[in-house]
């Protein structure tokens, strides 16, 4: 029954006055809904931005960002700057945005391509989540790597074995990577 509703529904056209509607709502506004919530948040972004990070559009695109994320102090990544491509799907909030450090950086969450491994863009996941919560957790990962999780298991062995001997390796790609 589901399915022959579905099927005359879209083969219909758009009928009368209300239907039209309703055909109009239902092929716009994901991407609408989507687009003003990334709007509302970038305004918000902008009138309290996170400790540590900037972000906004790429040009006019609402879903390519770019962000910055200071190295925290405490960490070996002090004094760095980071910056981090976001690309936020068409079906946002629903589904995660794709965040790719495009610094490279020393982190055994931080694959070599620049793909951050984060619980929160996975199945930790809610549409409650912001871009400056992601943000907040992509700064805090720096402090307090997964090395549960890791994505790099060598850089999480020697984090977990010699934690001088990383921070020593970290801070100097810190140094080579972000100034």
């Amino acid at each position: 029954m589901s399915a022959s509703n579905c099927t005359s529904s879209s083969a219909g056209g758009g009928g009368g006055g209300g239907r039209g509607r309703v055909r109009s709502w239902s092929s716009t506004t994901s991407v609408s809904s989507s687009g003003k919530r990334i709007q509302k948040e970038m305004l918000e972004f902008g009138a309290d931005p996170p400790s540590g990070c900037s972000a906004g559009p790429k040009g006019d695109n609402l879903y390519q960002w770019v962000s910055t994320i200071m190295g925290p102090q405490g960490s070996p990544y002090k004094g760095g700057v980071f910056f981090i491509e976001i690309s936020i799907p068409t079906d946002y909030p629903f589904k995660p945005p794709k965040v790719v450090f495009k610094t490279r950086i020393y982190h055994c969450n931080v694959d070599p391509s620049g793909n951050i491994s984060l619980g929160i863009l996975k199945d930790g996941w809610s549409p409650a989540l912001t871009i400056a919560k992601v943000l907040l957790a992509v700064r805090s990962v720096l402090t307090n790597p997964d090395t549960s999780c890791p994505v790099v298991s060598s850089i999480a062995r020697l984090y977990l074995t010699d934690k001088a001997k990383h921070d020593e390796i970290a801070a100097e790609w810190t140094l080579r990577f972000a100034q």
